[in-house]
């Protein structure tokens, strides 16, 4: 079987745990090895615990694995269970009187999905993390991706169903780099030809988000207080925090290209780049595929998606 997701870089697993009645979820990335990285956290509407170890300024040199929960703020707390489930393992940062896992936690929000009583809890966290796999990543309307839509500028109700994507792009020197990506943006999402393949709906086709705010539409706050698209790329190339931080930027136009409009006030956009290998890639390299891997990640968390809670899917929509 063709490895083309996030896992085809060695050294990760991930996990899902969906609640599918709920309309939430959460997924942990677990690195074999101490990753090196960083974040660029672009969006206003961040929501994230432990986010400061990748910070350039930090003395953090590594972390233990990564966390996406939906649930908004509430979700945050999903993670203690990731820190659990590596702590019984004894993985974490040495402190000479405990082990200390270091686990970055970011959210998107999708409590006016379905049920906004749901929240993804610690148990659901480890069980993802016991659950976690080398296998091809599974996307859809799975894990964090389970309540994400896109197109609110009239809320949730008149948005498209999308959920989460991955993707594995190998460049110059048998480099690879690998994403993920939550697709929750407020805005509508693009396909290589600036067609919208899933979005804001009039009736049974798409109203055109961009155009209606230049003609004066702004958004309607039933519903859609929030947002955010969450991507994480992994190479098996050597960054330090520095070089990290230049590829998620440059990644970050990946999405940029297919989401419009993309980072609005509404949005919680964050971009992590984490290296777990000793490969030699100039980071110019890394964030031109990088890039590329984000968008066909994004791309993929709209085609791969079915229809949840009332939603339609980009096939049923006439364009």
């Amino acid at each position: 079987m063709i490895n083309d997701t996030l896992t085809a870089i060695k050294g990760i697993s991930v996990g899902h745990e969906s609640d599918f009645e709920g309309g939430t979820g959460i997924t942990v990335i677990i690195f074999d090895k101490p990753a090196i990285g960083s974040a660029d956290i672009s969006g206003m509407a961040t929501s994230t615990r432990q986010i400061d170890s990748l910070e350039i300024m930090h003395p953090g040199t590594s972390i233990h694995a990564l966390c996406l929960a939906g649930g908004s703020a509430f979700g945050l707390e999903a993670a203690g269970g990731v820190v659990k489930y590596l702590e019984d393992k004894g993985v974490g940062l040495d402190l000479s009187v405990a082990r200390l896992p270091v686990v970055p936690t970011a959210v998107i929000y999708d409590l006016s999905f379905m049920n906004a009583k749901a929240r993804p809890t610690q148990a659901m966290a480890f069980k993802a993390c016991i659950d976690a796999s080398s296998k091809p990543v599974e996307q859809g309307a799975i894990g964090a991706g389970t309540g994400a839509t896109c197109g609110k500028l009239r809320g949730v109700i008149y948005a498209t169903k999308s959920g989460l994507g991955s993707s594995y792009i190998k460049g110059f020197n048998d480099v690879g780099i690998g994403a993920l990506v939550i697709a929750n943006p407020f805005g509508d999402i693009l396909n290589d030809k600036g067609e919208i393949i899933a979005g804001a709906r009039e009736g049974n086709s798409f109203l055109d988000t961009n155009k209606a705010i230049v003609s004066g539409e702004n958004r309607n706050k039933i519903g859609s207080p929030s947002n955010t698209t969450l991507c994480v790329l992994v190479t098996d190339a050597y960054l330090d925090k520095i070089s990290a931080l230049q590829v998620a930027r440059m990644a970050g136009n990946g999405l940029s290209r297919h989401i419009s409009p993309f980072n609005t006030p509404f949005d919680g956009d964050i971009i992590f780049c984490l290296s777990i290998g000793n490969k030699e890639a100039h980071p110019l390299h890394l964030g031109v595929i990088g890039a590329r891997a984000a968008a066909a990640a994004l791309m993929n968390a709209v085609m791969k998606v079915e229809s949840l809670g009332g939603l339609p899917v980009y096939k049923e929509i006439v364009r």
